[in-house]
């Protein structure tokens, strides 16, 4: 039974992203691609590798999903050739894809096992249980800083887009015009339950399943459905308080490591005896800032009263 589930699914994902990039039509190909994105988060979560799962549900089929269509849309009203056109076959694309996934393929029965080191002790000494969780914010913690600070940078690229008269605009007005009946109501009842879940993700990637990245993935998605929906207000750059939880994540994690070096070890070495509270908290600042910037990537830089940007 187990083997037919994974055929079947192999068979889907397979299917799926021929459609995505061999089908006609750019809506269909978005459609098919967030599809796509739900079935390998279920083929992830088959192998075991949860957390990657709810971060490929949450950005694959989610936030990207969002982007597309909002992206979409816009090219239908500036009327494009690209979406008047464009109905056949795009095979360069299928076929750069079969090329990747054969050579994805050869290497998975080429290349030699890797062997796993016994982190029994390193896990001891992590203060938390998630081995992922020990990975990104205490073994290779400049890594996941440096990647914080890089997401930040990209948002600034975006906004470093817009025109200068433009900057005190408010951002997204192109999100609320896609509000109806529908999206309202659900917009009213997702923020709660998002919020909830989104919190536990955090909570609870110190010991099990979740973390920074997946929570504040959540809670962005959340704040842009309210947004959609004309729940929230459209945010603008000169906000004091989207400005500080921008910066928040990397401020705060920047300062455990300038604290533990202070305190006479290296920078970012955390003492075990304080390990799970101090990322616990570093985990909370960044998903608050992972997720204002996730949700600010998509909505674009400030755009005029006519919604150029």
């Amino acid at each position: 039974m187990s083997l037919a589930l994974d055929l079947a699914l192999c068979a889907l994902i397979t299917g799926v992203a021929l459609a995505t990039v061999a089908g006609g039509g750019i809506f269909r190909a978005i459609i098919f691609f967030i599809t796509y994105g739900l079935f390998v988060a279920i083929g992830w979560a088959r192998l075991g590798a949860f957390d990657v799962a709810l971060a490929e549900a949450a950005i694959g089929a989610g936030l990207t999903g969002v982007l597309l269509l909002a992206a979409h849309g816009r090219l239908r009203r500036m009327r494009t050739k690209a979406v008047a056109g464009n109905t056949g076959l795009n095979l360069p694309a299928a076929l750069a894809g079969a090329a990747v996934a054969g050579a994805l393929g050869w290497a998975w029965f080429a290349l030699p096992a890797p062997s796993v080191p016994d982190l029994s002790q390193a896990m001891t000494d992590s203060g938390v249980g998630n081995p992922v969780t020990a990975v990104l914010l205490n073994f290779r913690a400049w890594d996941t800083l440096l990647e914080s600070i890089v997401l930040l940078a990209a948002l600034l690229g975006v906004w470093m887009l817009a025109r200068d008269e433009d900057w005190n605009t408010p951002l997204g007005p192109r999100y609320h015009a896609l509000s109806g009946g529908v999206l309202v109501s659900f917009g009213r009842l997702l923020p709660p339950v998002g919020l909830v879940f989104g919190a536990y993700l955090v909570w609870a990637g110190a010991e099990s399943i979740g973390g920074a990245f997946q929570g504040g993935t959540v809670l962005a998605a959340v704040g842009l459905v309210a947004l959609m929906a004309n729940v929230l207000p459209a945010p603008q750059i000169s906000q004091s308080g989207l400005r500080v939880a921008l910066v928040l994540g990397p401020g705060v994690f920047l300062g455990a490591g300038l604290v533990a070096a202070a305190l006479g070890g290296e920078f970012l070495s955390i003492a075990p005896d304080v390990a799970k509270a101090v990322i616990v908290t570093i985990e909370i600042a960044l998903s608050m800032s992972i997720a204002v910037t996730l949700a600010l990537l998509v909505i674009g830089p400030p755009v005029d009263a006519e919604g150029r940007p």
